[in-house]
């Protein structure tokens, strides 16, 4: 039975809002060494804090190959390493953000004058209808 620092796989679904599916997923592609007793897995603060990375990783739109290289860096090459790395990758990401954003300001400029343009349109129509009052 494991210790208290430890929590089970239905635990740590829920602890971050994930599926079974995903938590399986995590650990086949190796993000994630639970501890297994049989058929449970149990997980420790170590995988604790590899799931809060990967789960920011992704609010931020990292990659799972861009979060698994980072946190490799670390195994091998120690904090100094992945903090540096860290930088370059979240200097990288902001950019594209800021792309994304940019991108998205502008179609939603688009779709707003679109909308005007089409109720100004109806506006026009139903002056036009029979039986309405004159403008």
């Amino acid at each position: 039975m494991p210790d208290e620092t430890f929590i089970s796989f239905k635990e740590m679904c829920a602890r971050f809002d994930v599926t079974p599916r995903t938590l399986r997923y995590y650990e086949y592609i190796e993000l994630l060494s639970p501890r297994r007793e049989g058929r449970s897995r149990f997980y420790g603060p170590r995988e604790i804090a590899r799931m809060k990375l990967i789960m920011r990783g992704r609010r931020f739109g990292f990659s799972l190959e861009d979060i698994r290289q980072w946190l490799l860096i670390y195994q091998q090459k120690g904090t100094r390493e992945q903090y540096t790395v860290w930088i370059e990758q979240a200097d990288r990401q902001l950019g594209l953000l800021a792309r994304q954003r940019d991108e998205l300001e502008a179609a939603m400029a688009d779709l707003r004058n679109l909308r005007e343009e089409a109720a100004r349109i109806l506006t026009d129509i139903d002056a036009q209808a029979p039986g309405s009052a004159p403008v």
